[in-house]
């Protein structure tokens, strides 16, 4: 997900069985050797502009390897794909972080990465991996689901919404924010949800109703979360918003005065499971430490800093999660899903569809 660490204190969010390459098949990846990286370099991470984690987690990384981290921010989850790809021959970083599933078939079949799993991915659930062909590491899940502001609503005398049909009723006519799925990965994650509800031949009619409502897009979480939702620390007018499940606990989490109850909340019915993964780069200046610093990524440390920085669950299970995950961002029990070699094979075009409809 996004964080809200500094802009929620205040700027900053809300925003698997695993492949064993011990034996190699047709789509596993051989890895390379591991040679230790050289005390006194610098690693560079390339994510989405909202990435936080604390500086002690990365200072515990280079008292551990003598190596420095540098983050290259490099705009919402697409645009750092793209960004990437376009980059390729001349990578900005050594390790890349926010390839999420939906866009991961894209990144694997372009050549984006260089085969590497730290051991620990031995640990994870299998439905974790699947797909990973023993190039790039799960870090983190969440899920991707309407927020809404409840103050703001009860103002207006108007229900939450329940379903996602919902959100083209008269009562929400320019009520709702959303990202563009071309550049953010949320924006991507809530078209596909709506396509696993409305169908192939349904969605886009529903997104003519959200645009004939006065849907709002941003290219970006950050802009749509932090400028045009109303709710907790946004500062817009709009009080329904496409973040995540987990969202309403940072507004607790980081409130002056945490209330008894979460300002937003999230529709649980209308979510998208995420995955969130980080790869070696082909042509990284710092394989080594590239290699070092995806270990670290699925160490205790850094998998229990996760939560209060990205707010996204760690995908190991041993990780400190919060308590207020439960009390105030209830896990959806049934979110969407499309099957990755659908979404890989119809991914630009559901994109092209959505922009004619939505950005004629």
């Amino acid at each position: 997900m996004r964080t809200t660490a500094q802009k929620l204190s205040m700027v900053a969010v809300i925003g698997a069985v695993a492949l064993a390459l011990t034996s190699c098949t047709s789509q596993e990846a051989e890895q390379p050797s591991a040679a230790p990286p050289s005390p006194g370099s610098t690693v560079t991470l390339v994510t989405y502009d909202s990435y936080q984690i604390s500086d002690e987690t990365f200072d515990s990384f280079t008292d551990e390897t003598g190596v420095k981290v540098e983050i290259v921010r490099a705009g919402d989850g697409a645009q750092v794909v793209n960004r990437a790809l376009l980059t390729k021959d001349t990578p900005e970083g050594d390790v890349l972080f926010g390839v999420d599933n939906n866009l991961l078939s894209r990144a694997l079949s372009d050549d984006l990465f260089e085969a590497y799993q730290p051991e620990a991915v031995a640990e994870l659930p299998a439905e974790l991996t699947d797909g990973t062909d023993g190039v790039v590491t799960p870090i983190d899940t969440g899920d991707v689901c309407i927020n809404y502001d409840r103050a703001a609503l009860k103002k207006r005398g108007i229900d939450p919404p329940e379903t996602l049909a919902d959100l083209s009723k008269s009562d929400y006519r320019g009520l709702l924010v959303v990202e563009n799925p071309a550049t953010s990965t949320p924006g991507l994650a809530f078209l596909l949800a709506t396509i696993a509800e409305f169908g192939t031949d349904g969605f886009q009619d529903y997104w003519k109703q959200l645009r004939d409502n006065d849907v709002l897009v941003e290219n970006s979480w950050d802009s749509a979360y932090y400028q045009q939702f109303s709710g907790g620390s946004g500062e817009g007018d709009r009080p329904m918003v496409v973040s995540y499940a987990t969202s309403p606990a940072a507004e607790v989490i980081f409130a002056e005065k945490p209330p008894k109850e979460a300002p937003t909340a999230a529709m649980l019915s209308s979510c998208y499971q995420q995955i969130e993964y980080a790869g070696l780069l082909q042509g990284a200046t710092n394989p080594a430490g590239g290699r070092a610093l995806l270990d670290f990524m699925l160490s205790q440390t850094y998998q229990s800093d996760l939560p209060l920085n990205n707010f996204v669950y760690p995908v190991v299970g041993s990780a400190t999660v919060p308590p207020e995950f439960d009390e105030f961002a209830p896990k959806p029990s049934d979110p969407a899903e499309l099957p990755a070699s659908e979404v890989d094979a119809n991914r630009e075009t559901w994109v092209e569809q959505w922009t004619t409809v939505v950005q004629p």
